[in-house]
């Protein structure tokens, strides 16, 4: 009875709108009478890029897809002049099965073939920029190959058969991948007719089911909408009639999407740092292309909200390294690989949003942020960004403090939109650039149940945990049930110390409380916790390294402590029955995991535990 009406009250939160939309997709595809499923189009024919006598950009061409390439920012793979199999995934070796049937008859999660983003990552067009760089460079090998490469990637991948047309987003990112190959090569205007064809047959695969990308209130209706405005912008150029009603219709959604999808404060609606990114560089490049083919641009509301997510990354992103909070889903996904910046670094992404809708610059001394821009053709702003500050993000519960070299993430549950992990009080600690408390990541969407549990729920974070049991309840792969409310929230307050507190009660009556000071040298954090069955287990989730636990004040107070002169201390005023240094994973890059060390703090009555790390300034 409680999961029917932890179901019924989910369907109330998501919307009854977009559940039918949903329902009513899934339902037409099934009876075959949505129009995706009675679509044709030919294999175009010819060269789809000419060469080019542009001079060379002033900026280095990536390195990667010329021997080596990197699965989701991460695994290497091997490449040579032949194109890949497009439906074998290189880090498993396992080829879909029977790649010839129609897209829509391919299951969502096929144990047999694993983890389907490991097939669609080489059909993402990544290499397309890649080739269409060095062959803006002067180098017509490349200019052969990118051709070579999307002859052989359309004839294998027939209009609308196998695994790589069975996703609306994936077809979107595709569109703009290849829009900005041509910008790259300054054939936007010049579009040679194959390649005004690949753009039309991708956007009549994504113009049936756009109704479905819009109702999961995800970056799958920004991709979309951007490759409608994008691809049909492109082809109303050349008079195509549907060209002009696409554009328009991404025009409306890219609108509605982002005052719908992104709060006052900035937060995206996945609640996610990197798919933050992902929808921050689709609007980026929506930008870029309306400036570029000089059409009307989009609304001052659109501008303004857009801004104010490109400032809630800039805050979240340290300078140094690019590198930002594990927080929130990750699956690997970048759009625009056009500088060798490792995948962990945001800054080329927010130095171009920065620039073009804040006109400041973000990281002038970056050599890969600015060679986005250079790239893109955005020229630098004149103005300097001032440093990364503090953030109270309420309209998605996100609280970032800064004292000193220090930086804290504070997140709490406002959920207006269906959260993705139980990370409800999880706390993110930075020193110096460094994270020295950490979320456990994501690893993958499809593997065993035990890791989707660790990685999403609250084990995998930096919060208590009741009763050994999820914060919420797990309805399916990517839904939680009984969404938690933020209570006696105190906002972000001071200088020295900054404070922040905020608290939850579950649907068991288990109640937290948690509340931070920020100070120069030390972070203290007390959690008040009560009204739960068993045991109640607080986790600190480490920076690897060689940790010493020692007793402190027996029965309640322990020390942990490292070489470098980082202490964590745990107390609580209760007794304690469990203090221990455990094996634990983090997932810094899809479908890679890794050992980290975790302290977990246990009581079995209710009471306040009391964490302080400390540190050397």
């Amino acid at each position: 009875m409680n999961f029917h009406w932890s179901t019924v009250k989910v369907a109330l939160a998501l919307g009854l709108p977009n559940i039918a939309r949903a329902v009513g997709y899934r339902v037409s595809v099934r009876l075959g009478i949505n129009k995706v499923r009675r679509l044709h189009a030919d294999v175009p024919d010819g060269a789809f890029f000419a060469s080019t006598n542009l001079p060379a950009i002033d900026a280095p061409a990536v390195s990667s897809w010329s021997r080596e390439a990197r699965w989701f920012g991460r695994w290497p793979v091997q490449v040579s002049d032949a194109p890949p199999d497009w439906f074998t995934n290189p880090l498993t070796g396992v080829r879909v099965p029977d790649p010839a049937r129609p897209w829509w008859q391919i299951p969502d999660f096929d144990s047999k073939v694993g983890d389907i983003k490991g097939i669609w990552e080489a059909s993402r067009l990544d290499w397309v920029l890649a080739f269409a760089q060095r062959a803006r460079q002067g180098d017509a090998t490349e200019l052969a190959r990118l051709n070579v490469w999307l002859a052989d990637w359309i004839r294998q991948n027939a209009p609308y058969v196998g695994p790589n047309w069975k996703c609306g987003q994936e077809a979107s990112i595709r569109v703009m991948h290849l829009s900005c190959a041509a910008a790259i090569l300054g054939q936007v205007r010049e579009a040679l007719p194959a390649l005004r064809a690949l753009i039309k047959l991708h956007l009549e695969r994504i113009a049936p089911t756009v109704q479905y990308a819009m109702a999961q209130d995800n970056n799958h209706g920004t991709s979309e909408a951007a490759a409608l405005f994008v691809g049909g912008t492109w082809l109303a150029m050349f008079g195509d009639a549907q060209g002009f009603a696409w554009a328009a219709g991404g025009r409306k959604w890219l609108e509605n999407r982002a005052a719908r999808l992104i709060g006052k404060q900035g937060t995206f609606s996945q609640y996610s740092v990197n798919y933050h990114r992902l929808m921050l560089d689709t609007f980026s490049w929506v930008e870029v292309w309306q400036r570029l083919c000089g059409v009307p641009p989009l609304s001052a509301a659109w501008h303004e909200k857009v801004l104010a997510a490109t400032r809630w990354l800039h805050v979240m992103t340290e300078s140094s390294s690019g590198d930002v909070p594990n927080v929130g889903a990750n699956d690997g996904a970048r759009l625009f690989p056009l500088t060798d910046a490792p995948y962990r670094d945001y800054r080329p992404s927010v130095h171009l949003a920065m620039a073009l809708f804040g006109r400041q610059h973000a990281y002038p001394l970056c050599e890969s942020a600015r060679a986005m821009l250079t790239w893109l053709g955005v020229p630098e702003a004149a103005a300097l960004a001032p440093a990364p500050g503090m953030l109270q993000a309420d309209d998605g519960g996100f609280a970032v403090m800064r004292n000193g070299s220090a930086m804290a993430l504070l997140r709490y549950p406002r959920f207006r939109f269906r959260p993705s992990q139980a990370d409800a009080l999880h706390v993110d600690l930075w020193i110096m650039g460094q994270p020295c408390l950490r979320d456990a990541g994501t690893f993958s969407y499809n593997t065993e149940p035990r890791w989707l549990s660790y990685f999403g729920g609250t084990q995998g974070h930096n919060t208590v945990q009741f009763d050994g049991r999820d914060q919420m309840p797990r309805l399916s792969r990517f839904l939680f049930g009984n969404w938690l409310r933020a209570e006696a929230v105190e906002p972000l307050s001071g200088s020295d110390p900054v404070t922040m507190a905020a608290a939850y009660s579950d649907d068991q009556g288990a109640f937290h409380q948690r509340s931070l000071q920020l100070h120069t040298n030390y972070l203290e954090v007390r959690d008040r916790v009560n009204g739960f069955a068993e045991r109640a287990v607080l986790r600190w989730r480490l920076a690897p390294g060689d940790w010493t636990l020692e007793s402190d004040e027996p029965g309640s107070g322990f020390v942990l402590s490292m070489a470098n002169g980082h202490r964590l201390h745990v107390s609580a005023d209760v007794p304690v029955t469990r203090c221990e240094l455990a094996e634990g994973w983090e997932s810094l890059y899809y479908l890679d995991k890794t050992t980290i060390p975790v302290l977990e703090f246990e009581v079995a009555h209710s009471g306040t535990l009391i964490s302080r790390y400390e540190w050397s300034t």
